[in-house]
């Protein structure tokens, strides 16, 4: 998934305007959610054990359209082969900046998905417009607790006290390094703290490297920014969701870290979307950080480079890496048929179990067990999960992905593009934020 816009798109990043105007229209009033989908306390409870009602056909969609998709396919085609004449999942696969907008009218309509893989930062925004239904009975059934899985994706499934979502993975930024130029500086692996990295960068400059860490002033920019904020001590939003904290003190010094990098030389000035990674792959600079989906489309794609793959380097004093995860969610659709709300419970169990093979895709998978798997730990990403209480995630706010796209984003942009100092930039960007927030407040009443 290499495109800027596939890859923005395979994390809901992109469509948050669209999202939000259809959520509008599908409110009758002021408030998201005020409108008619079912309640979400409307579900049977799920007991647990095999599906055993007459044989129901589930809508799945999900926005696996790159190279993720022949895994997600052949984990499909493993459960529909198991419990065929029990239950048929039909897969329908859209790009992620059609399907968010798509889902709340199709649902309302009966034409949409009755189960569901959705990034962690949309969790907020379809509880609150009550097109999920909560699946506490499917974790309590099954005696799921936040000890079978990375705590932090655990903890990003839960919306005012209720869980919507199971995890399948963790996605996360990766520091990606060139072997080849790193030896010639006399190292042998990617550094891992601040001090160390910043020598690493001088002495591939003196070994014939012009500019070994290209800065993007847009993806992934954003996802650096709010990696280094955390690294910092610093906070994206107030936990009511009524202020954006990163403007903070913490977040100058992450986003002037970044500048720095440019006024050292580092980085060429102006650096356009995905170029930092397209010059890595031909060999041009040493250290891109980018996500782990990156790892199978440089296996094949850039077969004659040299590469390894490192947590991003502790640049603020603590670990942190900004990081996603598809996470399956049953909908208020389904909830209307009580065999259908049996078949899609177990449905989401059951996939979560196979997700060995969606590991192979370049996730790291949720479930500790899996992840344990040694035919699984020996896999490149594996290792960016040796501290698990560095994944941080964004916060389940509705709206969220707005505020983020037209205020942060464009802050972090503006920054780097040498148009504003870090600490202007930011300040306009939460103003913005802040207006957006209590936008989205009034907007679905939470």
């Amino acid at each position: 998934m290499t495109s800027p816009l596939s890859r923005r798109s395979f994390l809901g990043l992109s469509g948050a305007v669209g999202l939000t105007a259809a959520l509008s229209a599908c409110g009758s009033g002021t408030k998201i959610g005020s409108g008619s989908a079912a309640p979400a306390s409307a579900a049977p409870t799920f007991s647990g054990g095999e599906y055993t009602g007459p044989k129901v056909t589930l809508d799945y969609w999900n926005g696996f359209t790159g190279g993720d998709g022949p895994h997600m396919r052949a984990m499909l085609e493993t459960f529909n082969k198991e419990f065929s004449g029990r239950i048929e999942v039909r897969n329908v696969t859209r790009r992620w900046e059609d399907l968010y907008p798509a889902m709340p009218t199709a649902i309302a309509a009966g034409k949409g998905p009755d189960v569901a893989v959705i990034h962690n930062d949309w969790i907020g925004t379809f509880a609150a417009r009550q097109t999920l239904i909560p699946l506490d009975d499917v974790v309590g059934a099954l005696k799921l607790t936040e000890a079978d899985f990375i705590p932090a994706v655990w903890n990003a499934g839960i919306y005012e006290g209720k869980r919507y979502s199971v995890p399948l993975d963790v996605h996360c930024l990766g520091d990606y390094w060139n072997r080849a130029h790193l030896e010639k500086a006399g190292l042998s692996d990617a550094p891992a703290d601040k001090a160390s990295y910043e020598e690493a960068l001088g002495g591939l400059r003196d070994a014939g490297i012009a500019n070994p860490f290209w800065m993007p002033n847009k993806w992934p920019g954003h996802l650096m920014f709010m990696s280094l904020l955390w690294q910092h001590g610093g906070q994206l939003y107030s936990e009511d969701g009524t202020r954006a904290l990163w403007g903070s003190e913490q977040g100058a010094q992450a986003l002037s870290w970044m500048v720095e990098q440019i006024d050292k030389g580092f980085s060429p000035a102006k650096v356009a979307q995905d170029t930092q990674y397209a010059a890595f792959k031909n060999d041009r600079n040493s250290f891109t950080w980018d996500g782990i989906w990156q790892i199978n489309d440089l296996k094949s794609n850039a077969r004659s480079l040299r590469w390894g793959l490192s947590p991003i380097p502790n640049i603020g004093g603590t670990a942190a890496v900004w990081s996603s995860s598809h996470n399956f969610v049953m909908t208020s659709q389904a909830g209307k048929d009580s065999n259908k709300v049996q078949a899609a419970k177990f449905f989401i169990d059951h996939m979560g179990r196979l997700s060995a093979e969606w590991a192979k895709a370049g996730m790291i998978p949720a479930r500790n067990s899996v992840r344990e798997d040694p035919a699984i730990a020996a896999l490149p990403q594996i290792k960016l999960a040796a501290d698990l209480n560095a994944f941080h995630f964004l916060p389940a706010l509705p709206g969220v992905g707005d505020v983020q796209s037209k205020a942060l984003e464009l802050a972090v942009a503006k920054a780097v593009l040498k148009e504003a100092s870090p600490a202007d930039a930011l300040k306009e960007g939460v103003a913005t934020a802040d207006k957006l927030l209590a936008d989205n407040k009034r907007k679905y009443g939470r």
